[in-house]
């Protein structure tokens, strides 16, 4: 009988298939675990059980509320000696010498001694008052006896009875036994009681002053949800804000610190103090430290805005309400009221609200506007509202050029004069000339009769940086891009900020991520209103609002992308900032799309009809009788003068420099000459429309 051989070690050369014999492989078990001690079972037991999250918050619950009653019980021994002693003057003297203020030194030192005479009048009177109080409580023993006896005779007159001349003695005696019996039954419980009640008032006390560290207090509160801000609270983040001279300043004022603080008012939805420094500490070391200083005010940074008044030596804070920030504001008036006009030389576009909570307009007659800021922070929507605004004054003539080319400036078209949308190097060529051809119609104005009033010309261009970060060159190699004397869009703008707000021609620029390239310095300091969202850097703030406005407190590098979208910081004498203020900060509406359509509608019934140019071809021949034609429109009748402004406009070239008298040649030579209507010179529409079909009916049959 074969038996077979299981074989339980490896050959070094296996053997074919035919013949391979069966491989067991032994594998043996596992070594078992060692056993866990029981010292380290029992620790992490003990671990886990402390920090679990209901033992920590037990923990901190019981030494929280410990802690209010220890510290309410110190808060009320101080305010005990306080009240007592001269302490609480010695510390104002303490604080006045320590800012510098030697009158208010001097005053609180007169109070210190007019209470301490005070005080020594009322002790000397201590030592006649035993005398003086026994008499008294003799007279008033005895004239109470009097007037009892005297009413018991009256009642025993009454009455008859002898006896019931005690009654009222009687009745008194036992009206104080009575009260002697009540207060020996609650006199026990009261002295058993008193103490929790006494316990119960100081942790009262250190509850409402939140008298404990910041780990033990609620979430709530270390979150700073609905934390007032408080004189105390104020001083004490100052004093924690990393500062020695003003820390050491403070701690010898004492708690009398808080006379460093203004009154502390309600500012929108938040508040607002000014804040005196002590000597040597200067207002920019409060402003470098602005994250701290709110995160000691339990607020983020953003809630804290740090400006500088027209007084020496003082900080003025606004403090947020918690959160408030990130709810928005109401809508725009423009969207909401269809009855809203507009006036360019009086009036002012409702923008949004300061932090304040107030209604922020801004003025734009005769200023250049420049607004800059991150890409997708609100900047087109921001500058689109005050264009929005403008348009519902009917005298209000605008140049539009839109070098993102995606539609948002679309709802002008039949309202502005000129409207180019698009961000190639052709569209950037197209607005270069757009702005020169303004820069003619300016020339054309200041050449006018002294006392000349010409309509608003507001010539716009969105993402200004793609102008002047164009590399295109014309036939001339004059550059359309750039910052150098040759650079055909820069000139122009530089042209119109220089002479344009004299004849009410102004530049308007949107731009984003502001920088020397992108933003020439000569441009972005041309303009009188300059605003800025988010930004990235300092540099770039300084870039946008300038360097007055920035060591003033202007901060938009500390806006939050994408949280602040819409807020903006304003550097402007056309809207009202705060005594000693460069700027302010405005949370601005928001206008859709739609809402802007309506709008514009509204404007477009205002005006007699406008036909937009898409493109500009300087170089074309014109036809000065079908131009005439084409800036009429749709309107039955425009002035004369509207109809010279819009020539020069559609083509400064051909137009810039005619006269009424050029218009009435060629109209005469048409048979459509102006005439009167209200006694002012008209061109109309039927006349200019009949003359073209006549000549083109002429030049048909010349042609048979």
């Amino acid at each position: 009988m074969s038996e077979n051989v299981v074989h339980l070690h490896k050959h070094t050369d296996p053997p074919t298939p035919d013949t391979a014999p069966t491989v067991l492989t032994v594998v043996p078990d596992p070594a078992p675990a060692a056993p866990v001690p029981l010292w380290v079972r029992s620790g992490r037991a003990v671990k886990t059980a402390a920090t679990h999250e209901s033992t920590t918050a037990t923990m901190r619950a019981v030494a929280r509320h410990s802690l209010y009653t220890f510290n309410g019980g110190r808060i009320v021994a101080r305010r005990t000696w306080d009240g007592r002693t001269g302490a609480r003057y010695e510390r104002m003297i303490r604080t006045a010498e320590a800012a510098g203020n030697l009158e208010a030194a001097e005053e609180w030192e007169e109070r210190l001694q007019r209470f301490r005479a005070a005080r020594h009048h009322r002790r000397m009177d201590l030592l006649h008052s035993p005398v003086d109080a026994a008499k008294g409580v003799a007279v008033g023993a005895g004239m109470s006896v009097g007037v009892l006896v005297a009413l018991g005779v009256v009642m025993a007159l009454n009455t008859g009875h002898v006896g019931d001349v005690i009654t009222p003695l009687t009745a008194t005696v036992d009206f104080i036994a009575l009260l002697i019996r009540i207060v020996q039954v609650v006199w026990g419980p009261a002295l058993a009681i008193g103490p929790f009640l006494a316990l119960l008032a100081l942790w009262s006390v250190g509850r409402k002053q939140h008298a404990a560290p910041a780990w033990a207090l609620p979430a709530n509160v270390r979150n700073g949800e609905g934390e007032p801000i408080t004189p105390s609270i104020v001083v004490k983040a100052l004093r924690d804000l990393g500062v020695p001279a003003l820390a050491r300043a403070i701690k010898e004022m004492g708690d009398a610190g808080a006379s460093m603080l203004g009154p502390i008012t309600i500012a929108g939805c938040g508040v607002e103090v000014d804040v005196t420094l002590p000597s040597g500490v200067s207002t920019n070391e409060v402003q470098n430290r602005r994250r701290k200083l709110a995160e000691n005010l339990t607020r983020h940074e953003h809630e804290v805005f740090i400006t500088i008044p027209t007084a020496a030596r003082t900080v003025r804070l606004w403090v947020a309400d918690s959160g408030a920030l990130d709810e928005p504001i109401g809508p725009s008036p423009l969207a909401v009221d269809d009855t809203l006009t507009a006036d360019y030389a009086k009036g002012k576009a409702p923008w949004g609200q300061d932090l304040r909570g107030d209604a922020a307009a801004l003025s734009l007659y005769q200023r250049h506007l420049l607004i800059t800021g991150l890409s997708n922070q609100g900047k087109t929507v921001a500058l689109r509202s005050l264009a929005l605004w403008l348009s519902l004054d009917r005298s209000v003539q605008f140049l539009m050029g839109d070098l993102k080319g995606v539609g948002d400036w679309a709802m002008f078209d039949g309202l502005a004069i000129t409207l180019i949308q698009g961000p190639t190097d052709e569209h950037v060529i197209q607005v270069t000339e757009m702005v020169e051809g303004a820069v003619d119609e300016m020339n054309r104005r200041i050449q006018a009769p002294p006392g000349t009033v010409f309509p608003p010309l507001i010539v716009l261009v969105d993402e200004a940086q793609v102008a002047f970060m164009c590399p295109a060159k014309d036939e001339d190699r004059r550059p359309y891009g750039g910052s150098k004397a040759n650079s055909r869009y820069f000139m122009a703008v530089r042209k119109i900020h220089n002479q344009g707000r004299a004849v009410n021609v102004l530049m308007w620029q949107g731009t984003q991520d502001p920088t020397n390239e992108n933003l020439p310095k000569l441009v972005r300091e041309g303009a009188h209103t300059r605003a800025s969202l988010a930004l990235g850097t300092e540099s770039q703030a300084r870039m946008a609002l300038g360097d007055k406005a920035v060591d003033g407190g202007a901060a938009p590098n500390l806006l939050r992308p994408g949280l602040d979208r819409g807020t903006l910081v304003v550097a402007s004498d056309g809207i009202t900032i705060p005594a000693g203020q460069s700027s302010i900060t405005v949370r601005t509406h928001y206008i859709d799309d739609d809402a802007a359509a309506a709008i514009t509608g509204r404007a477009k019934a205002l005006r007699d009809g406008v036909t937009t140019l898409h493109a500009i071809d300087r170089a074309a021949e014109h036809d000065p009788l079908a131009d005439i034609a084409a800036v009429i429109g749709d309107a039955p009748r425009v002035r004369t003068k509207d109809v010279l402004a819009r020539l020069a406009t559609r083509n400064a070239g051909a137009y810039g420099g005619w006269s009424f008298l050029d218009l009435k040649r060629v109209l005469d030579d048409a048979s459509a000459g102006p005439y009167k209507s209200d006694g002012v010179m008209c061109v109309a529409r039927d006349r200019v429309t009949r003359a073209l079909a006549e000549r083109d009916t002429e030049g048909s049959a010349s042609a048979d």
